[in-house]
């Protein structure tokens, strides 16, 4: 892993795109790095489009600004792929992993992505609702990104959803949220 690894989660008010961040960040704390979880709202409603960012790095982080150039971008909901450019600021290597049902071709040429970045596809939402029975994407997305990052392993992640979700929710939801986070991980495709 390089030194510092930024995310830039955008998604939907009530999807759970900031805690899947905040989710993802646990995790890599847990798995011995320096991180920050933190979300950019604007319009604070159901369905308003927002940003979440994470930092991950082996050293001290001391930078607390929204991530510009982020190696990777997540987005939770494709259609904001028709709203705004989510691969604004992206580098010659950043990775996009976008829940959608499109092929990773139809994104690629969505996002205008250059041949060097990789474009990672899964249907998190449907993943959601065969596990847990409700269109909450967060937890397909954190296993998808634990799988296309490689910065956390899957049991860290599992581990810490157990944790997060524990103090909260009934065994039934933490199950269902396990096993999507899990999905995400298997079932996300490297375009």
């Amino acid at each position: 892993m390089s030194e510092t690894i930024e995310i830039r989660w955008h998604g939907r008010g009530g999807q759970g795109t900031v805690t899947a961040a905040k989710v993802f960040a646990d995790a890599c704390l847990s798995g011995g790095r320096y991180v920050q979880a933190f979300p950019e709202y604007g319009p604070e409603r159901s369905g308003a489009p927002l940003r979440a960012y994470n930092r991950v790095s082996s050293k001290e982080l001391r930078m607390h600004c929204p991530v510009i150039k982020p190696n990777i971008v997540a987005v939770v909901d494709a259609t904001l792929l028709d709203a705004i450019n989510v691969a604004e600021g992206s580098l010659d290597d950043t990775v996009f992993i976008v829940n959608s049902t499109k092929t990773p071709a139809e994104i690629r040429e969505k996002i205008k992505a250059r041949p060097s970045q990789k474009v990672f596809i899964l249907d998190a939402s449907k993943i959601a609702i065969d596990c847990f029975g409700r269109p909450m994407p967060n937890s397909p997305m954190v296993g998808a990104l634990a799988k296309a990052s490689g910065i956390v392993s899957l049991e860290q992640v599992l581990e810490d959803v157990k944790k997060s979700f524990g103090k909260k929710f009934s065994q039934k939801i933490i199950d269902g949220n396990l096993e999507a986070v899990k999905r995400g991980y298997e079932e996300v495709i490297n375009g």
